[in-house]
């Protein structure tokens, strides 16, 4: 599984490349230009010159595949420490997350211990609402692993705990499958290559997921991923509840402009209407891009969504160094929303296991606590309770680039 699509231009510049090459014609050319290859596609795959001049993905990627029986939206979010942010914004979209880690020595180490990028983007991915973590245990076929079974049960025992904590069921929301992204085994076809695993490769196994439940009834509740202008003003965004169509009215929160959908788009595919769940491109009629922001929602008029600057809400604490106390600053990141938060007043602490509330005020929290606290927003955010629409009421709040 291979198989990749490159623009005719990669293309010429690859085979220029290759026949330049002293290795022309060799058997194993392609094992000694590889990383050539790998550089020229992900130049060809970012999508600005931001990306491309850095060498990393900033804004998360968008692509669309179909199996015989489902279609799916890849959300391609950037690994690196600096732009978690936009990892965040991508994972508020997802109903699927693939955690891709490395079995080589030493690289899934340094990923995985403190400060490392594969714990906190398996914690942002829980707190964004991702249901279903796929755990693709990538590089078995490098030499020092060799497709080894106690380097895989190594990989997931040392990641299982982890994983339980931040909030996934092991037995329910996480699924482990070894696999090598260089030759593709067990990605579509199973290989004999580890006969100790017994479950689907990764493609049937999508394709075996159970399909979400989402009411068409709901109120309209869209969040803004990004706008830009294109014969008008466009806006990106996943339907989260209710349907939109083409010609219907509906108002922009918090600002309470009133739009008009002149087209609608699911998938890059033009269609008269759309339901939940569906990843859409919205033409406006009756206001400018320039008045638009990321985390802005779009409602039906019958039912707006909440807005404000204070709220009271429950925090876990999950990993944070020193204690938090009334006062603290940082950022707050809910739905596709980024504003600078501080809180306020610590009203009680939470039993984890029975729910219990204290009944005095505590003066500080810290790791491993759950408390319900007072929250004040540098600006107004839109947002609704967790128990009616939980993708617009859970959210995480990030320090010094780390997330507590």
């Amino acid at each position: 599984m291979l198989g990749l699509l490159v623009p005719e231009k990669i293309y010429s510049k690859l085979t220029e490349v290759f026949r330049k090459s002293k290795f022309w014609g060799l058997a194993n050319c392609f094992m000694i230009i590889f990383p050539l290859i790998c550089r020229y596609l992900s130049w060809a795959l970012d999508t600005n010159q931001e990306e491309r001049d850095k060498g990393k993905t900033v804004e998360v990627g968008r692509a669309y595949f179909e199996t015989d029986k489902k279609h799916f939206t890849i959300l391609d979010a950037p690994g690196h420490k600096s732009f978690v942010p936009n990892m965040i914004g991508g994972a508020s979209q997802a109903d699927l997350a693939v955690l891709v880690i490395s079995a080589r020595k030493g690289e899934f180490e340094t990923g995985f211990e403190k400060g490392g990028q594969t714990r906190e983007h398996a914690m942002l991915a829980k707190t964004a609402g991702v249901k279903h973590l796929i755990v693709l245990v990538n590089k078995m076929d490098d030499p020092t692993v060799n497709w080894s079974l106690e380097r895989y049960e190594e990989c997931k025992e040392k990641l299982v705990p982890f994983l339980k904590k931040v909030g996934f069921n092991p037995k329910k929301d996480i699924h482990f499958m070894p696999c090598s992204g260089l030759t593709g085994a067990n990605l579509k076809e199973p290989t004999d290559m580890c006969p100790w695993y017994t479950g689907l490769p990764f493609i049937p196994h999508l394709d075996s997921l159970p399909n979400f439940n989402r009411p068409s009834d709901g109120p309209v509740r869209l969040p803004i991923v990004d706008k830009y202008k294109d014969m008008g003003t466009v806006i990106l965004g996943k339907l989260e509840s209710g349907s939109i169509s083409k010609a219907q009215q509906l108002v922009m929160m918090p600002n309470r402009h009133v739009v008009e959908v002149l087209s609608l788009l699911s998938d890059d595919v033009e269609t008269d209407d759309a339901g939940p769940g569906e990843n859409l491109k919205l033409r406006l009629k009756g206001i400018e891009e320039e008045e638009i922001l990321p985390g802005f929602i779009l409602c039906n008029a019958e039912n707006l969504c909440h807005s404000g600057r204070t709220f009271d809400a429950q925090i876990v604490i999950i990993e944070h160094k020193s204690i938090i106390c009334p006062g603290y600053n940082a950022v707050l990141h809910i739905h596709t929303c980024i504003e600078e938060v501080q809180i306020t007043a610590l009203i009680c602490l939470v039993d984890k296991k029975t729910g219990e509330k204290s009944k005095t005020r505590p003066r500080f929290v810290k790791q491993d606590q759950v408390c319900i606290a007072r929250l004040r927003t540098a600006g107004t955010i839109c947002l609704e309770t967790f128990k009616d629409f939980p993708q617009m009421g859970r959210f995480t709040l990030r320090d010094e680039g780390k997330a507590p």
